[in-house]
């Protein structure tokens, strides 16, 4: 509990004491109740019991994290209405989680279907993480962004789908539309277009 406490004091400028953490932060309260449905779910094996602590948090924080969901310390759901955590989702240390956010999977299929987040992960607003892929360490996810495939380290990604924009410090394809560092590649695509029809008109000299 301490580390959690502590986590929030690092990265929410807003928590002032530890009596505002432990009572106003619903990303604190979803994350005990599941502690404990996970525990009976995953070490006890007892079934029912765990699915409906689920949804009592839910009800009481909205949040929904499945009890099958493993979950690391250091973990941390800004705001958190709307966040929803699937079954086999694997989520590492100091991982940070905001509004809207779903770490959710693309079908029916068995086995694990829902995306391993590894250490330092930090997902934007209304993001979504869909199917059996890796976010690796340090990834920045910018909010509202779709991603479905693998991400390798150190990166951020944006846009539906999600594309990576900068890796390692370096920005990849990056020429216009900086946006605090978070382009939207089809922005950036249509800018490319437009860019294409001003040089094919110039060489064929139909510009105006």
């Amino acid at each position: 509990m301490w580390r959690t406490i502590k986590t929030v004091y690092e990265r929410d400028p807003a928590a002032r004491n530890i009596l505002e953490i432990l009572f106003a932060y619903p990303g604190i309260h979803a994350l005990f109740f599941h502690r404990i449905a996970h525990f009976l779910h995953a070490r006890l094996h007892i079934p029912v019991i765990p699915r409906l602590i689920s949804q009592f948090s839910r009800f009481v924080t909205g949040i929904e994290i499945h009890p099958g969901a493993k979950i690391g310390k250091g973990f941390f759901i800004d705001h958190g209405m709307g966040v929803v955590i699937g079954e086999t989702a694997i989520i590492e240390d100091d991982v940070t989680l905001y509004q809207g956010v779903t770490i959710g999977g693309t079908g029916h299929e068995k086995g694990k279907r829902h995306p391993t987040l590894k250490r330092g992960v930090v997902v934007g607003t209304g993001a979504k993480i869909l199917g059996n892929i890796t976010i690796g360490e340090n990834v920045k996810v910018g909010a509202g962004s779709v991603v479905v495939a693998s991400v390798p380290d150190n990166s951020t990604v944006v846009g539906v789908p999600a594309k990576v924009v900068n890796q390692n410090g370096q920005k990849i394809h990056v020429k216009l539309l900086d946006h605090a560092d978070l382009i939207d590649p089809l922005m950036e695509k249509i800018k490319e277009l437009e860019e294409r029809i001003i040089d094919l008109e110039k060489n064929t000299g139909r510009s105006k």
